[in-house]
């Protein structure tokens, strides 16, 4: 005889799940094909956001140029911008770049870099005003869908730019909608699996990122020579394929549902990714527990996180940390040109070694204490950046390759310093502001990128701005997180109450064990 369904919710009569972490995990399975088949489809949207990201390393260059008249012009000595417009000519047409096809080549630092510059300012202003809707009005799913929905429309929109002012216009608004696209898949892809899975999953969006950073080259290669609008078409309009899967076939967050008072929905979602039938059964406990609902107004999550001590602490924390990230995440790519290095080349590197850090992060994060590994990544990429410094002011031949080795494993570092640490922030909230602390992170790192480039400029004739700074800013940083609690191994909480009773238990217990 078959052995009876059990109710997905429990009955009157057996022992009710105590949270969501073991309703899951007791029902459904700690990770299924249902659920994978979830995780995978929303981590894919990291391929887009990376793509973005990073475009303009391929579409924004000064291309090499020539001259034309061998007796008032000489390749490495002119300046092109005193010479007659006749004895020099780009190697290739004008249309590859920017820079070249609206003849920027002559314009003050500001010009060349305001596209650029816009798109992370779009990120820190999107991040804003656009990061809080997940945790209330919206949900996850419809914020992903609205913000690839709105990072494709500007790059279409961005092929048919008419000057660098609407250029940057249009960057804006892609960093804007592109703003909350990393936060809101790491979130929904992991709040439908119990604690055992759920560092795991989270690396998956990751993996979508770095797949789109390496994707990003090899597009570029082929497309060389041909006008930098191309490459905007091609990755604009496979965003626009990708907000129709998230339409039709990505499930709203069955957690976020259960705090908004949704019951019914939540329970639909939790039946569709179990394994078998399930009834709809809900204990009268949990039902008066989920009818508090939070505050309907967009800016509660910010207004709760502020308003409480521990929470403002932790979140302050985790800003600083993820600014000192960010300078190198961002600004090691962009100074690969002070090391004089093939721009395809160079690009295809940083983004392979996104793969280990991605590994290492999805081997060792159910292993490894999160506060010692973001402490001792950060110290790692901070001492390597130290030392390319130091190697620039040595005078010894030939450390062009240790030079890219130490910039590789800088960066390396601070992309798995960046995984553990948003692994470690969706553990130390509840669900309520998770999606509002994660984007306040990553707009801290975000906030970094902005100043990465200024850095960059300055490091080009003096490396202490650039590699010097990134250093001591990213190691000295990470040592805030001292002050954080050990996450590794808990239940996820889904209310600010329940988050303050655990952590006040922590507390008391670590009292009672010093005592002893």
């Amino acid at each position: 005889m078959a052995e009876p369904t059990r109710p997905l919710l429990t009955d009157s009569n057996s022992l009710p799940p105590r949270s969501l972490d073991e309703t899951i995990e007791r029902y459904i399975g700690s990770f299924g094909w249902a659920q994978f088949l979830q995780a995978t489809l929303v981590s894919f949207s990291g391929v887009f956001d990376a793509q973005q990201t990073f475009i303009s390393v391929f579409t924004d260059f000064e291309p090499t140029w020539h001259c034309t008249e061998s007796d008032s012009c000489h390749d490495s000595l002119s300046n092109i911008c005193i010479l007659p417009k006749t004895a020099w000519s780009w190697d290739l047409s004008p249309h590859v770049s920017v820079i070249s096809e609206w003849s920027l080549q002559c314009s003050g630092s500001f010009v060349k870099g305001l596209p650029e510059s816009s798109f992370f300012v779009g990120c820190l202003i999107g991040g804003l005003v656009l990061s809080t809707l997940a945790d209330s009005s919206m949900g996850r799913k419809n914020m992903l869908f609205l913000s690839c929905l709105i990072m494709s429309i500007s790059a279409m929109l961005t092929v048919f730019s008419p000057n660098v002012w609407v250029y940057a216009f249009l960057r804006f608004v892609n960093g804007f909608g592109r703003a909350t696209v990393g936060t809101c898949a790491l979130v929904l892809s992991t709040e439908l699996v119990g604690k055992k899975w759920r560092g795991r999953v989270g690396i998956m969006s990751f993996f979508g990122f770095m797949l789109g950073f390496l994707s990003l080259p090899a597009m570029a290669y082929i497309n060389r020579g041909n006008s930098w609008r191309v490459l905007y078409l091609w990755t604009s309009v496979p965003t626009m394929v990708y907000c129709v899967m998230v339409r039709f076939f990505v499930c709203e967050s069955p957690r976020w549902l259960f705090v908004r008072g949704r019951r019914e929905e939540a329970i639909s979602i939790l039946k569709r990714v179990a394994s078998s039938d399930v009834a709809m059964s809900l204990p009268f406990e949990e039902q008066e527990n989920i009818d508090e609902k939070p505050s309907v107004n967009i800016y509660a999550a910010m207004k709760v996180l502020v308003e409480k001590r521990w929470a403002l602490k932790r979140l302050s924390t985790v800003m600083v940390v993820a600014f000192g990230i960010g300078l190198v995440y961002y600004g090691m790519p962009l100074a690969l040109s002070n090391l004089d290095f093939n721009v395809y080349m160079s690009a295809a590197f940083n983004a392979l070694m996104d793969l280990p850090a991605n590994l290492i992060t999805l081997f060792l994060v159910d292993k490894l204490s999160r506060r010692n590994a973001l402490i001792g990544f950060t110290a790692l990429g901070g001492v390597s950046s130290v030392l390319i410094f130091a190697l620039q002011n040595l005078r010894i031949n030939n450390h062009g390759a240790l030079q890219l080795v130490l910039e590789l494993m800088s960066y390396f570092c601070a992309c798995s310093a960046f995984n553990v640490e948003m692994i470690y922030t969706i553990e130390l909230f509840p669900t309520c502001v998770r999606n509002s602390a994660i984007a306040m992170a990553r707009q801290a790192l975000v906030l970094g990128g902005v100043f990465s480039p200024v850095m960059v400029a300055a490091g080009r004739k003096n490396g202490v701005w650039s590699f010097g700074l990134f250093g001591l800013a990213i190691g000295l940083l990470g040592l805030f997180t001292v002050g954080l609690p050990e996450t590794r191994g808990s239940d996820l909480c889904d209310t600010m109450d329940e988050e303050e009773c655990r952590d006040r238990r922590s507390n008391n217990d670590m009292a009672s064990s010093v005592i002893a």
